[in-house]
């Protein structure tokens, strides 16, 4: 697909203020499998999710021996329609709780399902999905791309274990990039480039060449830099990054108005030089937290000392500027082993 398509679903996701896209189940699987560890007897929370229709349910219930789980929790968002797709089209919200198999078929089956009804809309936000919050361990859904703020926020403000899928960009929103820098947060482990297809709902319009209609009618489209994030460990992040390059002051010039070198591409990371260098933002796809420590980052004109992270040499735009011209947001690092 090409970046004009790509861009072009994400303009017509913000025109017509839908940006709720599911998430498939086999790009969940592609996941879910570096934290097995993490789920025994745990209470993992889906709170964004339409719970009989969503691919995250059918993972974690059709899994729930498999990974030791101790419940099963999700909720859904206003609409009780058995449609593929909530619309938030009704008044009454419920959540379901699964707590395992019952009869030994090791299948998800209804009766086993506790279905309660919400006195409110069932958005994350309300006091009756706080509730629900407060009893996971580990909340793993695919947020409101709109809401990536707030929501992130709220699993901050209730210290909760997380794996949540979201658009690359949230990197540099000062509510991520923080738990980021705190090393309280991370890019998961699956998706590292590329697009991934989201179903969406049966009145999206679909304009972009890379949206597709399958045989039952239900529609998707491809999104472009949609990632992992949690804050639970798994083996692959600490695995160092192979540096090759030396440093040149040709090839790595110095900011103009920071006391850091721009490097262009992850891969290009000098291997002897000491001092702080500035990456792209997808750098944190190869991020070793036992290899490089993060300083901060500059992505917006205005400087702010807490997200910077390092002093500002210039005068108004805070963005690093090579020979005068303004580059892309930029991560500073350091080598920590040299």
């Amino acid at each position: 697909m090409s970046k004009e398509t790509q861009h072009s679903n994400l303009r017509t996701a913000k025109k017509v203020k839908k940006d709720e896209f599911y998430t498939q189940l086999t790009d969940i699987s592609k996941e879910m499998k570096h934290y097995k560890n993490h789920f025994k007897d745990k209470v993992v929370y889906c709170n964004c999710d339409d719970p009989r229709v969503s691919n995250f349910f059918h993972f974690f219930s059709y899994n729930f021996e498999k990974l030791g789980l101790k419940k099963l929790i999700t909720t859904c968002y206003k609409s009780q329609s058995m449609d593929l797709f909530s619309e938030n089209d009704s008044e009454q919200a419920i959540y379901l709780e699964y707590t395992g198999d019952k009869n030994g078929n090791f299948v998800p089956d209804p009766e086993e399902i506790g279905i309660v009804e919400l006195k409110g809309d069932g958005d994350f936000r309300s006091k009756e999905s706080i509730e629900l919050l407060k009893q996971a361990d580990i909340v793993v859904t695919n947020p409101p791309f709109s809401l990536f703020r707030e929501f992130i926020s709220q699993l901050d403000e209730y210290n909760k274990k997380f794996i949540i899928i979201g658009n690359v960009n949230a990197i540099t929103y000062k509510e991520t990039f923080r738990l980021i820098k705190e090393n309280n947060l991370w890019l998961g482990a699956s998706i590292h480039s590329g697009d991934r297809e989201f179903g969406v709902p049966d009145d999206y319009p679909l304009t972009a060449a890379g949206s597709r209609i399958d045989e039952n009618g239900n529609k998707f489209i491809r999104v472009k830099g949609v990632r992992w994030f949690t804050n639970l460990d798994y083996k692959e992040r600490h695995e160092d990054l192979i540096l090759y390059k030396n440093y040149t002051t040709e090839e790595f010039p110095t900011y103009d108005n920071y006391d850091a070198i721009n490097v262009n591409k992850t891969k290009d990371i000098p291997m002897d030089y000491k001092g702080v260098m500035g990456v792209p933002i997808t750098f944190l796809d190869k991020y070793n937290p036992d290899q490089f420590d993060i300083l901060g980052l500059s992505a917006s004109a205005g400087y702010d000392e807490e997200i910077v992270g390092i002093p500002f040499k210039g005068v108004k735009d805070a963005r690093p500027l090579v020979n005068g011209k303004v580059t892309y947001a930029r991560i500073f690092i350091k080598n920590k082993k040299i």
